[in-house]
């Protein structure tokens, strides 16, 4: 509690220090984007690079001769993919012209479907629109009449006002100039970071790791692997990619298709979006080039079907379907880093979170990082039904529980989810944090959950009994009364195959009773017939006549505890009890694990039983295995 205490008591100051620094941080970014944009593009490429740098090596060349290789290839590279996409949109811009008539049709055509149509409409609504046509026309008018006028002040200019080919080429080299310098300087960082990659990875690891050489080494290992792989595989991916739709733009006839290839390689690192951007501009430009509406529809269909094949069949093959990033982080990624450093943001924003993200994973202080951006879940699935179970929620825990069930048994979630669940809120229930309200909202979820899990007829008995959200009774026996109002007080009949029932027998707690009731609806969804007693209900049962009972009906019997530290007394007198009634009978005790114990060894009890068991699971599969023939009659 002091801990907490003291923490609590520095929070505060704390949270003004990472408010002051974040924004230094932030005003840092934005100011020297000039510096920082090229820098970070380098130690990108250099990502993306080390792996041919690698391989080139391998081969036997030295490494200044890898590194000058590996960035040549990629200037050829880069320069050829710029040259492909200048020359088309330049061939493109050139063709625009022939291409107006059919854009005057399109636009008549989609007018007569939207503006005619909305202007035959009778009432006061299309009097509105048909006015504010109206001042549209005049304002088109208007501003036609402008253009003819700037055109005849234009033609009436002085000879002095024309610009001279030297003016124009000196805009032409002004324009060119800043991504020429950027490009320069990428090149020239990317080359000295690939001569001393090594050293920079040393220097780095001094630098932050200090004495802890093992978590910064890992911390870096795993941000290089995964940025590394991110790299390649995108890469590969987008790049065949682009070819497809080149290739398939080509054989549709769409004019410029290299220009709509590269595009679409270089805007496929923009997340969810920029492929799509790149779509709905080829699909523009096919309906300027031919008078109909195929090609429009074609060019829309070959990008769909690209984009499905790839995200949903070969991505996940390469490097499956996330890069550890949680959707959301990656689309608010990309309007963060496109608003700090413009269209390269954009691109490199998918990696830079990233990185943030194997940060936040390593290092302690940036842990709210990785909780924020990553793509694993926030809570633990027990922690996540505890808290639907104090919000009442049944529903959400039902679908989460049934997604669970597919991949595996009802066992299994007992021991991973339900149990370490119901521990949690018996801890805040010792701790007295949880109010009687919530209390009944938790039992009654409950209660809902299980009931709708284990598969036992919950439409046949609401009518028979009905029971309050506050009653006393334990979430165990009011799920056992629910099979009790269908199937009478023993849950069944008496005549019986012998040797085909297995008794359930919890030590009397409110904890141990729902652990017994859990076991009992796993057996009883295995097929078998399995029945929820209580030490209690022995008494009874003998004070009674019972002529269809069968003999020996009983083959296994189980002493179930989840709380065997307050309840080793009570397991010894309650194994002698039963071996002295039934003797033949194969005794098991189900220890379930306590929350927050410390476990050193496989658990024990002094009570003479047969075997101890610790799982659900372990308890389910032995029942399978002493009693087949039961399951199969059953």
């Amino acid at each position: 509690m002091s801990d907490d205490a003291s923490t609590a008591a520095a929070s505060p100051g704390q949270r003004a220090m990472v408010i002051i620094a974040a924004t230094c941080v932030l005003a840092l970014l934005y100011v020297g984007r000039e510096v920082l944009v090229p820098i970070v593009l380098a130690l990108f490429l250099s990502l993306l690079m080390a792996p041919w740098v690698r391989i080139y090596r391998r081969l036997g060349m030295g490494h200044g001769s890898s590194v000058l290789v590996a960035v040549l290839a990629l200037v050829v590279i880069g320069g050829g993919l710029a040259t492909v996409i200048g020359s088309q949109m330049v061939s493109m811009a050139r063709s625009l012209p022939q291409y107006e008539a059919t854009i005057h049709a399109k636009v008549q055509t989609l007018r007569t479907f939207t503006l005619a149509e909305l202007q035959a409409m009778q009432g006061e609504f299309g009097k509105v629109i048909a006015s504010s046509e109206g001042t549209t026309e005049q304002g088109a008018s208007a501003a036609g009449e402008s253009a003819r006028r700037l055109d005849e002040g234009a033609a009436h200019a002085p000879a002095g006002a024309t610009s001279t080919p030297l003016a124009v080429l000196g805009r032409v080299l002004s324009t060119a100039w800043v991504p020429v310098e950027t490009a320069g300087i990428v090149l020239v960082v990317l080359v000295f970071v690939l001569l001393e990659h090594e050293s920079l990875r040393d220097r780095f690891i001094r630098l932050a790791g200090g004495n802890d050489l093992r978590a910064t080494t890992a911390a870096i290992n795993d941000a290089g692997e995964r940025l590394s792989r991110f790299f390649l595989s995108t890469f590969s991916v987008n790049f065949g990619v682009g070819l497809a739709i080149w290739a398939g733009l080509s054989v549709l006839g769409v004019p410029n298709a290299p220009l709509w290839g590269a595009l679409t390689a270089v805007l496929r690192f923009v997340p969810y979006v920029g492929v799509w951007l790149v779509a709905a501009l080829a699909a523009l430009f096919a309906a300027a080039v031919v008078p109909g509406w195929t090609l429009v529809l074609l060019t829309l269909a070959l990008y769909i079907v690209i984009e499905l094949l790839v995200s949903q069949l070969i991505e996940p093959f390469l490097y499956g379907h996330t890069t550890g990033l949680s959707p959301l982080a990656v689309v608010v990624a990309a309007i963060f880093w496109s608003w700090l450093w413009g269209p390269v943001g954009l691109v490199m924003s998918t990696p830079l979170t990233l990185c943030l993200v194997v940060a936040g994973r390593h290092v302690k202080a940036l842990g709210l990082l990785n909780v924020l951006l990553g793509d694993a879940p926030a809570l633990t699935m027990p922690q996540r039904l505890y808290q639907r179970a104090l919000s009442g929620d049944a529903g959400e825990i039902i679908t989460e529980a049934r997604s669970f069930l597919k991949r595996r048994s009802f066992a299994a979630y007992c021991d991973n989810v339900l149990l370490p669940a119901l521990q949690l809120a018996g801890i805040d229930l010792r701790r007295g944090v949880i109010g009687a309200e919530q209390q009944g909202t938790v039992r009654e979820t409950i209660v809902t959950v299980i009931g709708a899990l284990g598969n036992q007829g919950q439409r046949h008995m609401r009518w028979r009994r009905r029971t309050s959200v506050l009653d006393d009774v334990s979430i165990g026996r009011r799920l056992r009364q629910q099979r009790e109002d269908i199937s009478g007080r023993w849950q069944g009949p008496l005549t019986v195959a012998p040797g085909s029932i297995v008794l359930c027998v919890g030590l009397g707690t409110v904890v141990d009773d729902l652990a017994t009731e859990l076991l009992t609806r796993i057996l009883r969804d295995l097929h078998l017939d399995a029945r929820h007693i209580s030490v209690e209900d022995f008494a009874a049962f003998e004070a009674e006549p019972h002529p269809e009972a069968t003999p020996n009906a009983v083959a296994m019997l189980y002493l179930v505890s989840a709380q065997l530290s307050d309840e080793k007394q009570g397991m010894v007198e309650a194994a002698a009890q039963m071996r002295e009634r039934m003797p033949g009978v194969h005794l098991a005790a189900l220890l379930l694990p306590e929350p927050l114990a410390q476990v050193e060894g496989p658990a024990t009890t002094e009570a003479d039983v047969d075997e101890v068991l610790d799982s659900f699971e372990s308890a389910a599969l032995q029942a399978i295995n002493r009693i087949p023939e039961g399951a199969a009659a059953a």
